[in-house]
C-alpha cells in the first residue's frame, strides 16, 4: 500500500475540466469514508464581485459541501476578478502573491484536519506569481496529485503532455480521472481512456459525468458523493493514497 498521504492536491489539463466539481466530489466521498476532510483552494480568479469585493465562488463552494468551519480566508488565500492566470490576474491588480502565505494557510489547516484537498487553478503550468508556476506551490505543500482531464476528443495530447510533465519534474500523481465536461456527444470518448493507458502507467481511477444541473448538484451534498461513487473507484483511490475506510 501506498504511504500514507495527508493531502491530495487536484489539478487539471486545462481550465473548466470540472476540477471543482470532483474535487468537492472526493471530499464528501472521504468524509462518508469516516475520513475528517479539509479543503482549500489557494488561489482563484475570474471570480464576481460584490461591492467591488472579489467573491471567490468556487473555494465558498468547497467550504459549504464540506460542511467545515474554517475561515474562507484561510481556504482560499487569494482571490481575483479579472479572468486570467493568477499570477496574471495579481500582477494586474497590483498584489505580490506570497507563496509562504499559502503554506502557513495550509499548515493551519492541515493540523485541524485528517486529510486535505486542495483545489489548483487552471492547468498544471498556469503562472501563479511572477517566474512561478503551480508545480512549485505543489512541491511546497509536498503534496500527491489527481489529474482531471477532458475525456473528449484532444485529451490524449493534453493529457499526456501533463503526465509527462510531471514525471520530469518528479510530482508523484496518484491517479487520472477523466471528465465529461460538455453533454455533446464525442466518439472519441470511448476510445481515449484506453489509449492513453497504454502510453501512461497512472491509473485512470474513473469518468465523471455531465451534471447539467451544477447549481442543484452544489446543494445536494448526498447526490454528488452518490454520483463520485458510482463513477469513480473509491476502493482504488484510497489504495493510491494510503487511506483506509472507517467504519
Amino acid at each position: 500500500m501506498s504511504k500514507k498521504a495527508d493531502g491530495v492536491f487536484i489539478t487539471g489539463t486545462d481550465t473548466k475540466v470540472g476540477k471543482t466539481l470532483i474535487a468537492a466530489g472526493l471530499a464528501v466521498a472521504l468524509q462518508d469514508q469516516g475520513i475528517d476532510v479539509g479543503v482549500m483552494k489557494p488561489l482563484e480568479s475570474g471570480a464576481p464581485s460584490f461591492e467591488s469585493t472579489p467573491i471567490p465562488r468556487d473555494a465558498f463552494y468547497l467550504k459549504e459541501i464540506a460542511s467545515v468551519q474554517d475561515d474562507l480566508t484561510l481556504i482560499n488565500p487569494y482571490c481575483f476578478q479579472p479572468p486570467l492566470a493568477p499570477g496574471v490576474a495579481a500582477e494586474k491588480e497590483g498584489v505580490e502573491i506570497d507563496l509562504q502565505q499559502i503554506t502557513r494557510a495550509y499548515e493551519e489547516l492541515k493540523g485541524r484536519h485528517e486529510f486535505m484537498v486542495v483545489e489548483g487553478a487552471g492547468g498544471l503550468l498556469v503562472p501563479i506569481a511572477k517566474g512561478t508556476l503551480l508545480p512549485d506551490l505543489v512541491k511546497l505543500l509536498d503534496l500527491p496529485i489527481i489529474v482531471v482531464a477532458r475525456v473528449s476528443l484532444g485529451t490524449i495530447n493534453h493529457t499526456l503532455l501533463t503526465l509527462s510533465y510531471c514525471q520530469k519534474e518528479g510530482l508523484d500523481v496518484k491517479g487520472l480521472i477523466m471528465s465529461k465536461s460538455t453533454p455533446d456527444a464525442d466518439p472519441a470518448e470511448d476510445s481515449n481512456p484506453q489509449i492513453i493507458t497504454q502510453f501512461s502507467e497512472v491509473p485512470i481511477l474513473g469518468t465523471f459525468p455531465f451534471l447539467r444541473d451544477c447549481a442543484g448538484v452544489k446543494g445536494n451534498r448526498d447526490f454528488l458523493a452518490q454520483i463520485f461513487n458510482e463513477h469513480i473507484d473509491i476502493e482504488g483511490l484510497l489504495k493510491q493514497l494510503g487511506l483506509s475506510s472507517k467504519p
